[in-house]
């Protein structure tokens, strides 16, 4: 990993980054940076984690010490959640400037963001629906004079429903000035995103990273998930049988025959079966995980309810999954309604559980 001072940043932000912890720069940073200064567009693709949300707030930062005035940035972002935590980072990096910021999203009062706008903050943080509102309906701000659009989770922000998502942003873009630098982030590439490289048109840099190897070993570690729950469901006497693309494809049909003839109960898989797999019968979907981007859910709840039949799914969520569950919520546009469950009955088995997945560990390890 390189140091940041060897990217072109300037000493105050080396310091900043210093005193959060943050010594050198991750692959996607080291890429992005170097070209975010020298005034070009950049489109990088990185997974969650990777450091994205530096690779832009930092050169941004550096450009506004030069020149602070005005709105000088607009970043939009699919959700409340995202666009406080990349207000954050904005603050704290950028506190030896005096950093300004305004956060616009749903749920919080018009009046009183529409006052913030027109103080005119050096960074705004929007998600797109609520910001073209303001625009339609308010004209005591303009982002005639940004420099710095960018789209964080860009694919995401497609799939929150292309045609109002094409509509804000039509109306977003027709307010912002056609001479400026214009960034977009994301954890995939996929087709949507494609799409946006149109309004990429300064110089465009296009980052991707190359984690094969990690790829590789994530996969792995899926596979081998999806067999130890597999195994320690049998452990309880539960009837399941497994599916993943580490299986030869003779296995994964004989195992799938089996869940279709009502001889296993219980599939458990990884996403390799969120597509293309019509069983009429299947009752209830348990997601182990949540799904990182609403497409995703929206497959793999799919596999329930088919040809007019009920169904139910149910969606295990930690405290980290919220801005998740937020972003599924839009794209669907439903509220999910959280399970009925008894703490103390999920203590009772606890112990158990654990120990019947280390043994699982154990007996997979040696197979």
């Amino acid at each position: 990993m390189a140091v940041f001072t060897s990217l072109g940043l300037s000493e105050w932000l080396v310091r900043q980054c210093s005193q959060m912890g943050i010594n050198k720069a991750t692959p996607v940073q080291e890429n992005c940076i170097p070209a975010i200064l020298e005034g070009r567009d950049c489109m990088g693709c990185a997974k969650t984690g990777s450091g994205k949300t530096a690779a832009f707030v930092l050169p941004v930062l550096q450009k506004l010490s030069e020149d602070p005035y005005g709105i000088f940035c607009l970043v939009l972002t699919p959700t409340r959640e995202l666009a406080y935590q990349i207000a954050e980072q904005f603050r704290v990096l950028g506190k030896p400037l005096g950093l300004r910021d305004c956060i616009i999203v749903g749920g919080m009062d018009m009046v009183t963001q529409a006052l913030e706008l027109s103080k005119k903050p050096h960074v705004v943080v929007a998600t797109p629906g609520r910001l073209a509102d303001h625009i339609r309906s308010c004209k005591t701000f303009n982002l005639q004079k940004i420099q710095f659009l960018i789209l964080d989770e860009a694919d995401r922000l497609l799939e929150q429903g292309c045609s109002d998502f094409t509509k804000d942003l039509e109306v977003i873009l027709g307010v912002v000035p056609s001479k400026r630098q214009t960034l977009l982030f994301s954890a995939t590439l996929t087709d949507t995103l494609q799409e946006l490289q149109t309004i990429a048109m300064n110089k465009p840099f296009f980052w991707e990273s190359k984690s094969e190897t990690e790829y590789l070993m994530l996969c792995v570690l899926l596979d081998r998930n999806c067999q130890i729950l597999t195994m320690m469901l049998r452990e309880f006497k539960f009837p399941a049988i497994s599916l993943h693309s580490m299986m030869k494809q003779k296995q994964r049909f004989a195992n799938l025959a089996k869940f279709k003839s009502n001889v296993f109960k219980i599939l458990i898989a990884t996403d390799v079966a969120s597509r293309g797999l019509d069983i009429p019968t299947v009752q209830v979907v348990i997601n182990h995980n949540t799904p990182g981007l609403p497409k995703i859910y929206i497959h793999r709840v799919g596999r329930t309810a088919r040809a007019g039949r009920n169904g139910v799914s149910i969606t295990l969520v930690t405290q980290y999954d919220i801005h998740l569950i937020n972003g599924i919520e839009e794209q669907i546009q439903t509220k999910l309604k959280e399970f009925p469950l008894e703490e103390k009955d999920v203590l009772k088995i606890l112990t158990q559980v654990n120990v019947t997945r280390r043994q699982c560990e154990i007996v997979k390890n040696y197979i």
